[in-house]
């Protein structure tokens, strides 16, 4: 088979030098003008290496394909699911399905040829993709804290999540991403291969201001903002319910009973865990990419110590943030776990029981029903 697809890309456009002098000796012709000189300096990785990124990426890819593949399902085809609220962790997980299956099997083609041999305007396509998507989940992300941080901690007094406003959202996060995305095809920065070339990127090797000044605005809107906005969402949350906690044990313990848990208290805590989802889910997409965004900026403010293994290291590792979202859900979330059970009971382990008010607030409600 590698015959075969070695026998298709043999030509002018596709061949590379494939010498063994640095990364640049397996560039393409029709790539080498995209490619920064500075990689000239580094020797090819070894190709054992390649093939262990290429079955690695292959992993991630099934695992998130399949994952969020069974979230859309499961979110898109349960009535009892098709919240408002649930639209923004539908849009999540399509935009993660999407992210792998338009980012990996390109990879895994380079990784097998141990170059980009797909020409330029894969490498645009390829990039485009891959700052589509990013940007659609960390937003998503974003929507999602905002959206617990209302109902959490404004309650009654927030702005109900309806349809029209969750689809709002999404239409806001898929326009703010499509700009951002088609600027370095107009002209501001440029996507360009990354050290190891077999992935393209936004070029953040060159020290023009002009994708100097890309790269710093991007980062701004696309990382720094949602990281706040989701930080500050957190901050009052967790004291929200920590103080509503304290609250009830302290009445309880006044009271003489285990617990005054009532079921409108049983959905308060319900939504807690609800956010403690998606708090893990972000701080996992966060520690995915920040690794990234420091050899972006490394690279655009100081080449040295920059190696095509550390970029393509960080890109690896920023494609993983696809493969987290299902399985937290697929532990933490109890109706989605419920529903899970029904339609593939090998799915799922332990209980899916959702909390139920404790009989001592029972008791103490109708005592003082009766009084």
């Amino acid at each position: 088979m590698r015959d075969d697809m070695e026998g298709y890309f043999k030509s002018p456009r596709f061949e590379a030098q494939m010498g063994n002098g640095s990364v640049l000796d397996r560039v393409t012709p029709d790539m080498a003008h995209l490619v920064n000189p500075y990689w000239g300096r580094f020797p090819p990785m070894p190709s054992a290496t390649s093939q262990l990124f290429g079955i690695f990426t292959a992993v991630i890819m099934v695992i998130s394909c399949c994952g969020n593949g069974v979230v859309v399902y499961i979110f898109g085809g349960t009535k009892s699911l098709r919240t408002p609220a649930n639209l923004l962790v539908l849009n999540l997980a399509f935009s993660d399905f999407c992210m792998m299956l338009s980012q990996s099997p390109v990879m895994i083609i380079n990784f097998y040829f141990e170059t980009w041999i797909l020409g330029p305007m894969w490498c645009d396509i390829y990039a485009i993709c891959g700052s589509m998507f990013g940007c659609v989940s960390i937003w998503s992300m974003c929507m999602i804290a905002l959206d617990r941080y209302n109902v959490i901690v404004k309650g009654v007094s927030g702005r109900p999540m309806t349809v029209k406003l969750a689809l709002v959202k999404i239409t806001f996060i898929w326009m703010f991403a499509t700009f951002w995305t088609l600027m370095p095809l107009l002209g501001w920065s440029a996507y360009v291969p990354e050290g190891n070339l077999t992935a393209c990127s936004i070029d953040y090797m060159t020290r023009d201001w002009n994708p100097r000044s890309y790269l710093i605005s991007y980062s701004l809107l696309v990382y720094y903002t949602p990281l706040f906005l989701i930080c500050y969402s957190y901050w009052f949350i967790i004291a929200a319910v920590s103080a509503h906690e304290k609250a009830m044990r302290e009445q309880a313990k006044k009271m003489n009973v285990k617990s005054l848990r009532s079921s409108e208290d049983c959905e308060k805590s319900a939504e807690a865990k609800l956010a403690k989802v998606a708090l893990t889910t972000i701080s996992l997409w966060f520690l995915a990419w920040t690794p990234y965004l420091i050899i972006c900026y490394h690279g655009l403010f100081k080449f040295d110590g920059l190696t095509p293994t550390t970029t393509i290291l960080g890109a690896t590792f920023a494609k993983t943030s696809a493969v987290y979202n299902p399985i937290v859900y697929g532990l933490s979330h109890p109706k989605y776990r419920l529903v899970l059970k029904e339609k593939c009971p090998m799915c799922v382990f332990g209980s899916t029981e959702e909390p139920k008010p404790d009989s001592d607030t029972q008791t103490t409600s109708q005592a003082e029903s009766q009084a």
